[in-house]
């Protein structure tokens, strides 16, 4: 395939909407837990997409699901049925211990079906979800964002939402009352500065009569040393939205809602033209067959290498997080020091103005770890 011309890839940047803070990086490849740029030199990718590639770049089982797929059906509507995503929501609802599955698009999309699927059920368009949580950009997402600086730009948006602060218990209690159908709860805060949620919090919520809803978008999928974050909480939600890391890359979204809590949604309650793509579908089975335990072993070892050698450096105030999903406070600007790691060519995220987060693929190697760490010890020491 012959290379894109300068002068035309620089006209397309400048044809894109500035939605994003764009580093000036094009990556064109990516295999395992490396990328490659223009020019090609490798990176370490422990951003993975903000936590999406799962498996690693080309991943060769979820590539070859997704490939057969393609040679098969790209898209069918959801007027009839399709094989990939039936056996997706099976696969999905054996993991969650028997749900029902609609799926979407993306991570935002889920939590819409969600708010829809809540107030549908109950009645109430009461919504208590978490200050410094993050659920999407859409207006009903972007709603139940407990951050201002995304909201306020977009006030009026949807009604009814009370925000409490992360772990305060009694918070949480005063902010339900008979008008509240919905508690919705990151079990990590991802974007609000990887904050987990303490058991304490999680089943105080699970005692309260609205519906638990968790957003895993960010946690789900093995993330978290588990295939849902919420199973090392010892709460079973009534609803779980997914994404990201679902389809290794290919996009999809999906709201599980658990068995005792499903039959609200009827023919023409809620739909997604593109939801239950069989491409996306092929591929997230794939997926979700290779978090098994070897690979959660793994994940968990390669948590704990991370956190044992980062602890304790001049640089960083706390580290704090869950499996492959770690987030650093710095003294630094984390802004600085995800340009100082890129320049070493490692890739991190940020996840607040001293937060600086590691969502690396599940399948990140020891030696790739000890590679990254040796970065961020050049960087933070």
């Amino acid at each position: 395939m012959s290379a894109v011309p300068a002068d035309v890839a620089s006209r397309g940047f400048e044809r894109l909407m500035p939605t994003y803070a764009r580093a000036d990086l094009v990556v064109v490849r990516g295999e395992g837990s490396q990328v490659w740029d223009a020019d090609g030199r490798a990176y370490l990718d422990f951003g993975g997409g903000i936590a999406v590639v799962s498996l690693g770049h080309l991943h060769p089982v979820p590539l070859a699901a997704a490939r057969e797929q393609l040679e098969r059906l790209w898209h069918a509507s959801n007027l009839y049925r399709t094989q990939p995503a039936e056996r997706l929501a099976s696969l999905l609802s054996d993991r969650f211990g028997g749900a029902q599955a609609f799926f979407c698009n993306s991570g935002a999309e889920s939590v819409e079906a969600a708010l829809k699927y809540a107030r549908k059920a109950t009645g109430r368009f009461g919504v208590v979800a978490l200050e410094g949580g993050f659920h999407g950009r859409t207006c009903g997402a972007l709603s139940v964002t407990g951050q201002s600086a995304k909201r306020e730009p977009f006030v009026p948006l949807v009604p009814g939402v009370r925000f409490v602060e992360p772990n305060d218990i009694g918070a949480l209690v005063a902010a339900v009352d008979d008008e509240v159908g919905l508690i919705l709860l990151e079990p990590i805060l991802g974007e609000g500065g990887v904050i987990p949620l303490e058991n304490e919090f999680v089943e105080a919520a699970a005692a309260l009569p609205p519906l638990l809803g968790f957003d895993e978008v960010q946690t789900g999928i093995g993330r978290t040393g588990s295939f849902f974050a919420f199973e090392q909480l010892g709460v079973r939600p009534d609803l779980v939205t997914l994404a990201k890391g679902l389809a290794n890359g290919l996009p999809i979204g999906a709201l599980l809602v658990g068995d005792a809590a499903a039959g609200s949604f009827a023919p023409g309650d809620h739909g997604s033209t593109f939801g239950g793509n069989p491409v996306s579908c092929a591929a997230a089975c794939a997926v979700v067959g290779m978090i098994d335990d070897e690979l959660l072993d793994g994940v968990r070892a390669r948590s704990a290498e991370l956190m044992t050698a980062l602890q304790g450096l001049p640089g960083i105030v706390s580290l704090r997080g869950r499996g492959l999903l770690i987030g650093i406070e710095v003294r630094a600007s984390a802004a600085d020091v995800v340009a100082a790691a890129a320049k070493h060519g490692l890739l991190v995220l940020t996840a607040g103005e001293h937060i600086v987060r590691l969502a690396p693929p599940l399948t990140v190697s020891a030696d790739e770890v000890d590679e990254a760490i040796d970065v961020l010890v050049r960087i933070l020491c």
